[in-house]
């Protein structure tokens, strides 16, 4: 399964253009690639990675990488782009389509993982993009943000109508 568009891609979206311009980058979890096809408009050196092959079967003239979060990636960035999976876990929900939306039993594991993770695949000054969900607790995604010596930038927060609110990082080291 595909992780289609939705309000999350779209927010994050906006915000590559502002620091993408002949940057080396990343698209963790490229889903659609659509973040990706967005920094081809500012520069050639993109790559994109997924756990999920048939998302990098889809896209043609991008160097794909199949990675469990940076478990293949070698090299560093200036820019890394992630729309994790990060709601909770639903056990109604079935194991292929978790893999898109569920980011742990919490929902900020995934997220906690690669901001562990990060620090070794950003070159100087590098920094990254990232969006979650209220419901995965924005004070404990800010506590591993701090713990892990990342600072942290609030660029848009967007409600969704009835239950949730994205936020749009920006993120670098201290």
């Amino acid at each position: 399964m595909i992780y289609g568009p939705a309000e999350d891609s779209y927010l994050i979206s906006k915000y590559i253009k502002n620091y993408s311009r002949n940057k080396k980058i990343l698209d963790m979890g490229t889903g659609s690639g659509i973040l990706a096809r967005e920094a081809l408009k500012y520069t050639k050196k993109v790559t994109v990675s997924d756990i999920n092959e048939e998302c990098l079967k889809n896209l043609k003239r991008i160097r794909t990488i199949k990675s469990d979060l940076f478990e293949n990636i070698k090299g560093r960035y200036d820019l890394v782009i992630f729309n994790p999976p990060y709601l909770p876990r639903d056990k109604k929900e079935d194991d292929e389509s978790a893999l898109s939306t569920s980011g742990g039993e919490k929902g900020y594991e995934v997220l906690e993982r690669f901001i562990r993770e990060l620090r070794h695949h950003l070159n100087r000054n590098g920094k990254a993009l990232i969006v979650f969900s209220s419901l995965t607790k924005k004070r404990k995604v800010n506590s591993i943000l701090k713990k892990n010596n990342f600072r942290y930038e609030l660029l848009e927060e967007k409600k969704i109508p009835f239950f949730e609110t994205l936020y749009c990082y920006l993120i670098y080291l201290s």
